[in-house]
């Protein structure tokens, strides 16, 4: 065998052990869930979750269906990874998210 094709095996190999099929582990954003708002206020930004991502801190309600995290026993801070989007809850701009996906870091 010539090296060129010892180098084309080595890097199939190379790209089999670290390459990850698109998406299956790939999240939007590291966050930390705080804890919750106990906030008592007519506002539907008021109750609900802290959770702070990239230095900014949102708010959100639930977690998707499917997600194995218990809000309700664990202990915070929780660092999560999770995708997210702004919700479209008014008067909360920009405060407000929607989680899509989310599992503990």
């Amino acid at each position: 065998m010539n090296y060129k094709t010892v180098l084309g095996i080595c890097l199939i190999i190379f790209g089999l052990i670290y390459c990850q099929k698109e998406g299956s582990h790939n999240y939007k954003s590291i966050g930390t869930i705080t804890g919750q708002d106990v906030r008592m206020c007519p506002s539907p930004c008021c109750s609900g979750w802290f959770i702070k991502i990239d230095s900014l801190i949102y708010e959100f309600d639930t977690l998707p269906t499917g997600s194995d995290i218990n809000l309700q026993k664990e202990t915070f801070p929780l660092v999560v990874k999770l995708d997210w989007q702004l919700s479209d809850t008014l008067g909360c701009p920009n405060k407000r998210i929607t989680i899509q996906r989310i599992a503990k870091e």
